[in-house]
């Protein structure tokens, strides 16, 4: 069997004298929606910054495809999708989707053609050359998202990124997320303070308590059938009992 695509034990973190997250023990399976709730304060955006790798834990130990984080050489492979859409607003909408690849051995010319492959994908072709200023919220999440996707990792983590989109536009940008991921496969890890939101998206809920966090329990979703509706029963109640349990 492969090893976890990310695996955390033991995790403990420290801001002063503060312990914000303390003993974690999770590992996000290869092509799997993994949703990390809890209440405000208990460590979620924390844990996703450590496994990011962007952030090192005090104590424990992170592994990427099995090799300890701190041998890990290549954190292209994952991507992360912020709150804020962090648009530059100077940039065109194609160029912001670029941004990311300026690093990489890609021309100018194939830049630019993946840019418009992931506007295509998202379903903005068309908005190439406008600026950010002119698209609305939910056309800008989908901006940062073709952004987080014109690298192609292998893991994308996302700290509730639709959480400031009105209810319309969060299903639809749902829609489109499992529509892509179901596509390539990606391993999808994403914070959030909504339940529904976590039932609809999630193959696997991890329940951080309240500070210092620890894992309070993980839920399978795994056998609720996608599409999701939130008004089917099925549902509706793993919701109830998600929020009874919080």
């Amino acid at each position: 069997m492969s090893p976890p695509v990310l695996s955390a034990q033991g995790i403990v973190k420290r801001f002063g004298a503060a312990t914000i997250l303390d003993g974690i023990d999770v590992s996000v399976r290869r092509g799997e929606v993994l949703a990390l709730v809890g209440p405000s304060g208990c460590g979620k955006s924390t844990l996703l910054n450590i496994l990011s790798g962007l952030v090192p834990p005090d104590a424990g130990e992170l592994a990427v495809d099995g090799v300890p984080a701190t041998q890990v050489s290549d954190w292209r492979r994952i991507a992360y999708m912020f709150q804020e859409d962090r648009l530059l607003p100077w940039r065109s909408v194609r160029d912001n989707v670029a941004f990311g690849l300026e690093a990489s051995n890609l021309s100018r010319a194939d830049r630019r053609r993946r840019a418009d492959d992931m506007l295509a994908l998202v379903g903005l072709r068309a908005r190439g050359d406008a600026w950010p200023h002119e698209l609305s919220g939910g056309m800008r999440s989908r901006v940062a998202l073709a952004r987080s996707l014109a690298v192609q990792p292998e893991v994308l983590l996302m700290d509730e990124p639709f959480s400031k989109l009105d209810p319309q536009t969060r299903s639809q940008m749902h829609e489109e997320l499992l529509r892509i991921q179901a596509g390539n496969g990606m391993t999808v890890v994403f914070v959030t303070h909504d339940m529904e939101e976590a039932v609809v998206l999630a193959d696997r809920v991890v329940r951080l308590a309240a500070r210092p966090g620890r894992v309070a329990d993980v839920v399978n979703l795994a056998g609720l059938v996608r599409p999701r509706v939130p008004t089917a029963p099925v549902v509706a109640e793993q919701v109830r009992v998600l929020r009874a349990a919080a």
